[in-house]
């Protein structure tokens, strides 16, 4: 089975992206890193295709990150280190048609790699987002800069440092401007896909444009946080037998805001 589900409607020019691990919450392996990079590609070469809608299959999550059970080669060296998850996002690979996220469940960790690439974000009632890397003993580099951009300073931090204690409801994430619309429950891959639809029926042209001046708009503060991330992962994350002894002894309980 797909790890990644791609649907064109060719008379409005949207297509829909679908993570499709929902038994694993949607979270990336590697193979799934692998194919988000090859659709992103793929769709900067067909022209039939003018808006993107990103959404995760199921109803319990639109993706948690990282899948644990993925083993990532790292180099043995202090200076490199290999994300698999720097690669999975439309404009890591080149991508400048705009890209609304479409958000179920849980979006956590490693789902801001992706929110974090997207224009804007539409959620229903039952999304909740939450960055659970410092209770693991990791420190959250990527992700913190990327929301960074989409979020004021305090919601960010307080998101980042409360771990897997508590978790931003949908109205929260929309009071703060992280989810730009908020749609009745169900009905959030039919409100992201009508506003696509909406872009994807003006010059092409012009979309694009917009898009990269908006990029453009946070890109030195984000290439500056990006290019610090590897060297506080590699001085801040606890051992990997640390990191899995804390994820086994993780509370259940959390607060949603």
């Amino acid at each position: 089975m797909s790890g990644v589900l791609v649907t064109v409607d060719q008379d409005s020019g949207v297509a829909v992206v679908t993570l499709n691990r929902p038994d694993r919450l949607n979270a990336i392996d590697l193979g799934m890193a692998g194919e988000l990079a090859r659709v992103w590609r793929d769709l900067r070469f067909d022209d039939s295709v003018r808006a993107i809608v990103l959404t995760g299959a199921g109803e319990r999550a639109f993706c948690t990150g990282i899948d644990r059970d993925a083993v990532v080669p790292q180099p043995n060296s202090p200076y490199a280190q290999d994300d698999p998850l720097l690669g999975v996002g439309p404009k890591a690979n080149d991508l400048w048609k705009p890209v609304v996220a479409a958000v179920r469940g849980m979006a956590c960790g490693g789902a801001f790699y992706l929110l974090g690439e997207a224009e804007f974000v539409v959620a229903d009632a039952t999304a909740t987002f939450f960055d659970p890397h410092t209770t693991y003993g990791m420190v959250s580099a990527y992700e913190s800069v990327l929301m960074a951009q989409r979020m004021p300073y305090g919601e960010v931090a307080r998101m980042a440092l409360m771990g897997t204690a508590e978790r931003i409801s949908a109205r929260r994430a929309y009071e703060v401007g992280l989810v730009s619309e908020l749609a009745p429950e169900g009905e959030v891959l039919a409100a992201a896909t009508a506003c696509a639809a909406v872009v994807a029926g003006y010059p092409t042209e012009a979309v694009q444009g917009t898009v990269r001046a908006l990029w453009a708009a946070s890109e030195a503060g984000r290439s500056r946080g990006l290019a610090q991330a590897p060297h506080l992962i590699a001085l801040g994350n606890a051992t990997g037998d640390r990191q899995a002894r804390l994820f086994a002894g993780r509370g259940r309980e959390y607060r949603l805001r």
